[in-house]
């Protein structure tokens, strides 16, 4: 069996209003709304460049109109003698400027890169793990989920990696981005400065469902981040097993393995329990406690016929609890 394939949130991300890239305003119309303290920085160092780039094309395109005017082809009688001449004080100027412009600019950007990869000491640290194709954020407490959640006005350092090939985590309204790179861990932080709901994304190509690698980013009000860490880390306490295991599957399962009998990248889940599964090396399986939970943890151990081996496995991903969880779902989908 392919079981619990990592793609989180597919669902919700073929509508794109369930994606608000930010729910405060004042976005620019090149720029999102700026909500990190690194933002204001990054956006002044566009919209130089972007100046510097725009008086540069109109002074080029006004006099290149000058001279095709001034200078136009005339009658042999019209022409007056050569005068060209060689002139160093304007080489060296039309060299300096340009010179002194690019030197502001690597200065400039090179200030802000060391900025957001250098976290304050009392940062709160987060781990980002990219995989095909979902972003999954591990917390102080150990606490996994799939969205990023976060305080306001506290800095967040995020360390990141990858457990297949290379992703870039991109918040477009706070302006960081960052490569998750397998075998390395980069880091990069952030300060929120709005409450609210934006849109985190993978920048790198990775894969045929590369456009779906979304994730939703809470920033929330003074207090608010450790009632929800509270709360998330152990849903237990006000939901049943069977409860618990249908929010892991829509977080962790829906984008490949549907419960209502539809196809999709790997099996559905409906109507497995209790059943023989055909595998792929012409062998069949009883789908039971102990298949799902190998099925988990070892993904590529048993593979159902008909599907291909692209499930990663989620050991250190999800407890016990969790696990026995997803299983009591699946019984109940049963009934």
């Amino acid at each position: 069996m392919n079981p619990i394939a990592p793609l989180p949130l597919l669902a919700q991300a073929a509508s794109p209003t369930t994606w608000p890239t930010v729910s405060p305003g004042g976005g620019t119309a090149w720029m999102p709304p700026a909500a990190s303290t690194a933002a204001h920085h990054a956006d002044f160092v566009f919209y130089f460049i972007y100046w510097v780039a725009v008086f540069f094309f109109v002074l080029i395109v006004a006099l290149m109109a000058y001279f095709a005017i001034r200078y136009r082809r005339r009658a042999a009688h019209e022409r007056a003698p050569g005068a060209a001449t060689h002139n160093t004080a304007l080489e060296i100027t039309w060299s300096a400027i340009p010179l002194a412009l690019v030197i502001v600019m690597f200065y400039l950007g090179y200030r802000g890169f060391l900025d957001m990869v250098n976290p304050p000491a009392d940062a709160l640290p987060i781990l980002v793990t990219g995989q095909k194709w979902v972003w999954s954020f591990t917390y102080p407490n150990g606490h996994s989920d799939t969205e990023l959640h976060v305080p306001v006005d506290r800095p967040v350092q995020l360390t990141l990696w990858s457990s297949d090939v290379i992703h870039s985590f991109y918040v477009p309204a706070f302006r960081i981005k960052r490569d998750a790179v397998p075998g390395r861990y980069n880091k990069i932080w952030f300060e929120a400065t709005k409450p609210g709901e934006y849109l985190a994304l993978c920048a790198e190509y990775c894969g045929t469902q590369h456009s779906d690698m979304l994730a939703r980013v809470v920033v929330h009000e003074p207090g608010g981040y450790e009632s929800w860490l509270s709360e998330a880390s152990d849903p237990f306490r006000t939901r049943s097993y069977a409860e618990v295991g249908r929010l892991i599957h829509q977080k962790r399962c829906a984008g490949c393995h549907s419960v209502d009998g539809s196809a999709n990248i790997g099996p559905t889940f409906k109507g497995i329990w209790n059943h023989q599964v055909a595998l792929r090396d012409g062998t069949s399986v009883l789908v039971d406690e102990n298949y799902i939970r190998e099925s988990i943890l070892y993904p590529q151990k048993q593979i159902v016929k008909g599907y291909d081996p692209v499930m990663p496995t989620f050991q250190g991903q999800l407890k016990d609890r969790e696990i026995l969880a997803l299983i009591e779902y699946i019984k109940e989908l049963e009934k």
